[in-house]
């Protein structure tokens, strides 16, 4: 559902299915965040290509040196002679699976340790199953509107669901994409090695189910890829069925009257769509000022205008959960609240259940760190631009790597596997620093919730210190043609741009198609392209891409276009 963010200057990210804190405005991972996004691969669909996943040979080179490493779909590459392995992965999930997939393309022979389930968080407990949930209730927020119904021309009698029905189709979609995952990783040859991974020392593993005897095997490099798990703060007891996880809620057991949400970031405002769309009234507790305070002020005024407001929705800003009891004896889930600035009690709340989205916090534990003298900060391993592992003493642990949530610089399921793919790409000779500042990350609501880059509150910040203006850009989609068919005019676009060079500091958008609109920003920040250049775009029309293109061109831009030559038209 994915997910804040917050890196230091080099790295200063706008929020992590679930990225962002979602009690921390900024992208400085000062606690478990609140995102979990997906970054499946086309394996995950079963659309893998086999024939072209690996070349049969593949020249690299490294320091200034150069060697083969000869590789086949069959036999997975050939390892160094003194390793197993050239690369184990420890947790097999999209980070984990992405990083696989690109290393046995690069010629690797490739391990994969898992001592869970394939797919991890995203798959299995949160990206995936959260989606088919979201899908449900957008048709039947659909259907249960009227007026929108009648606008269209369209009569619809009483929609109603099946509970089972819905859980199944969650949990029906899980389960197709771990297999396809798996299947895609065995058809290419990367070894699945099942039981919990240990680091024993340098480019030394060892992985082992309970009550068997442990393996031990060796690699040339090693990818700590173990994610994350849902953070629950002291107080709470987590029951399973009345005071549940993101983990249980993905189950939908059952559909409670009335549900308490703690935390307004990308989990809690993802369910809180699901469970009013079912029927459940739902109160947020907020632990600061205001809700959904990660993202884009402007946008998070106008999504708490729409997607809070007129629903079965109230809210406490400004105090913590400080003990929930879940419910027993007939009696219901008790939630006592406390003033986050005066810690005096506040209000005590009487609810059916209580839904814990108050983030992720690193899965860490167990790994071995202390073999190789890394210790953790808040969970989280600590590592440099390049993924690569730091130790207590500062220094780079040779050869070992940490992607994904268990970093903690970004913690987006598709970050984790453009991390992976980053570090396999070093490990195979060629230098490569991710630019998280491009990656993008969405909230699936109703209107759908996407942004890339800076808030307009950290551009302006970064403005002031490094001395240069920030200019600010907007489009309405009430003013798009394929929005206003469709009966779906509410929603913004903003850019935020530098108005001296054209640089791209951030993007949001609230609308219809959000998630799939802000592809064409990240691309531009990646890629380094200007204002001045991606106005003369061509977009199709009527398309929902307009508004992006109408953003882009409303843009007051000093510097002209670069001068790329022009292609001859062709005669059709």
């Amino acid at each position: 559902m994915h997910s804040t963010l917050s890196l230091s200057q080099a790295t200063t990210v706008p929020r992590s299915n679930y990225a962002f804190d979602s009690h921390s405005p900024s992208f400085a991972l000062s606690k478990p965040i609140n995102l979990r996004f997906c970054g499946l691969r086309r394996e995950a669909f079963g659309f893998s290509n086999l024939t072209q996943s690996c070349s049969s040979r593949v020249r690299i080179s490294s320091r200034g040196h150069s060697k083969k490493i000869v590789a086949s779909a069959g036999n997975n590459g050939t390892p160094l002679k003194s390793f197993n392995y050239d690369l184990i992965i420890i947790g097999a999930g999209v980070g984990g699976h992405g990083a696989a997939l690109h290393a046995v393309e690069k010629g690797l022979k490739t391990a994969i340790i898992e001592g869970d389930v394939v797919g991890g968080t995203c798959v299995n407990r949160g990206c995936v199953p959260s989606k088919a949930l979201l899908a449900v209730s957008g048709r039947m927020r659909e259907l249960q509107s009227e007026h929108h119904m009648k606008a269209l021309g369209l009569q619809v009698s009483v929609a109603g669901y099946d509970r089972q029905g819905v859980a199944d189709h969650a949990n029906n979609l899980a389960s197709k994409i771990r297999s396809n995952l798996t299947n895609s990783m065995k058809a290419l040859g990367v070894d699945i090695l099942t039981g919990v991974g240990t680091i024993l020392g340098p480019q030394k593993v060892k992985y082992g189910k309970v009550g068997f005897p442990d393996s031990i095997v060796t690699a040339k490099d090693i990818i700590i890829a173990t994610g994350s798990v849902p953070f629950v703060p002291k107080g709470i007891e987590v029951d399973g069925k009345t005071v549940i996880t993101s983990d249980h809620a993905l189950k939908l057991e059952f559909v409670p009257d009335w549900i308490a949400i703690v935390g307004s970031g990308y989990i809690g405002l993802e369910f809180s769509d699901v469970y009013t769309a079912l029927g459940s009234e739902v109160t947020f507790i907020e632990a600061l000022d205001q809700l959904m305070p990660g993202f884009d002020p402007e946008i998070g005024k106008l999504a708490q205008r729409v997607l809070i407001n007129p629903r079965k929705i109230d809210y406490h800003t400004g105090v913590f959960a400080t003990k929930i009891t879940p419910a027993r004896d007939r009696k219901p889930v008790i939630i006592e609240l406390t003033d986050a600035k005066t810690k005096e009690p506040k209000d005590t709340l009487e609810v059916d259940a209580a839904l814990i989205a108050t983030g992720r916090a690193p899965f860490t534990n167990g790994l071995g760190l202390e073999n190789i003298n890394v210790v953790t900060q808040r969970g989280f391993v600590p590592v440099d631009e390049r993924m690569r592992v730091i130790d207590a003493n500062g220094n780079l642990v040779p050869h070992l790597y940490c992607i994904g949530d268990a970093n903690g610089k970004m913690m987006l399921a598709h970050a984790a596997s453009a991390q992976g793919i980053s570090v396999v790409e070093q490990v195979t000779g060629r230098d490569h620093v991710l630019n998280h500042l491009s990656i993008p990350a969405a909230c699936f609501t109703h209107p759908e919730i996407s942004m890339v880059g800076l808030t307009e509150p950290q551009a302006r910040e970064k403005g002031e210190k490094e001395g240069f203006e920030v200019g600010i850009a907007k489009t309405s989609f009430k003013a798009n043609t394929k929005a206003l068919a469709e009966n779906e005019g509410e929603g913004l676009a903003k850019l935020i741009y530098r108005p001296d060079n054209g640089e791209i500091l951030g993007v949001h958008i609230f609308g219809l198609h959000a998630a799939d609109l802000i592809h064409e920003a990240s691309n531009a920040i990646a890629l380094g392209t200007r204002i001045q250049d991606i106005k003369f775009a061509v977009h199709a029309h009527p398309t929902l891409s307009e508004v992006l293109d109408e953003l882009f061109k409303s843009a007051k831009v000093k510097a002209p276009a670069s001068s790329s030559p022009v292609s001859e038209p062709v005669a059709v």
